[in-house]
């Protein structure tokens, strides 16, 4: 988030981050103009980036024993160990909390239907609503982590369909020192053409390195891999619709 910015074009930024495309119409052609009370996610490049970024951001990813002990650390890094099918480096107390749970979450996803009875999975359906909700949590976990890297992934590769480069999104939340994020109803779980969908709404509230606050509400559309289509990595997002509260 740009210091320097008037209000309006910091809270463009902020939603830059999110990676979120102007509203499709019914025939799937993109607007010409976004409706005035929904701020479509408009490219970072195009706004400017006088501003220095904080401290904090340059700091680097908050390390997993130090947001929640060396010894809640160990657990999860154990956890993600015995689920996941990569070599160590994401399991390692040094990177981000968000980061290893993210990797439990797809290891448990790669697992399948033998994640019900995998203990390091908690009983959570790797296509279910449930872990729908806890990806976006991991999202902003990692955020507030300055994790932006493993926030950045559960967009899909390469930025996701907006392809927006990982310095972009790290960019959007510069300025940001705090997100929370509250979950609402998620919707059912569809399928369609081997690929099954669900919708998130949340209600985001950030707070700013300059003590402003900035609160949306919106919602996450997200996708995975059908069962019996494919291996798949998990929920990931696909869209974001979020406006000023």
């Amino acid at each position: 988030m740009l210091r320097a910015l008037p209000a309006a074009s910091a809270l463009v930024l902020l939603l830059s981050a999110c990676g979120g495309e102007p509203t499709a119409t019914a025939t799937g052609e993109a607007p010409s103009s976004p409706a005035p009370e929904t701020l479509s996610a408009a490219p970072i490049e195009a706004l400017p980036q006088s501003a220095p970024s904080s401290p904090a951001a340059d700091a680097g990813p908050i390390a997993c024993s130090s947001e929640i002990g060396e010894a809640a650390a160990r657990k999860l890094v154990a956890q993600c160990i015995a689920v996941s099918p990569a070599t160590r480096p994401p399991c390692n107390a040094a990177n981000s909390c968000a980061m290893i749970r993210n990797e439990v979450a797809r290891g448990c996803a790669i697992l399948g239907e033998d994640a019900a009875k995998t203990p390091e999975c908690g009983g959570i359906d790797p296509i279910g609503k449930e872990a729908a909700a806890d990806m976006v949590k991991r999202y902003y976990a990692a955020i507030n982590a300055r994790d932006y890297a493993s926030a950045w992934t559960l967009w899909g590769p390469d930025g996701g369909p907006g392809g927006q480069t990982l310095q972009a999104f790290s960019d959007g939340y510069a300025h940001s020192r705090r997100v929370h994020v509250d979950i609402g109803k998620v919707s059912d779980v569809e399928g369609g053409a081997g690929s099954i969908y669900v919708t998130v709404p949340v209600t985001v509230d950030a707070e700013l390195d300059d003590g402003r606050r900035q609160r949306f509400t919106g919602s996450y559309d997200l996708r995975q891999i059908n069962r019996g289509m494919g291996i798949s990595q998990g929920w990931h997002i696909t869209s974001a619709k979020l406006r000023p509260a």
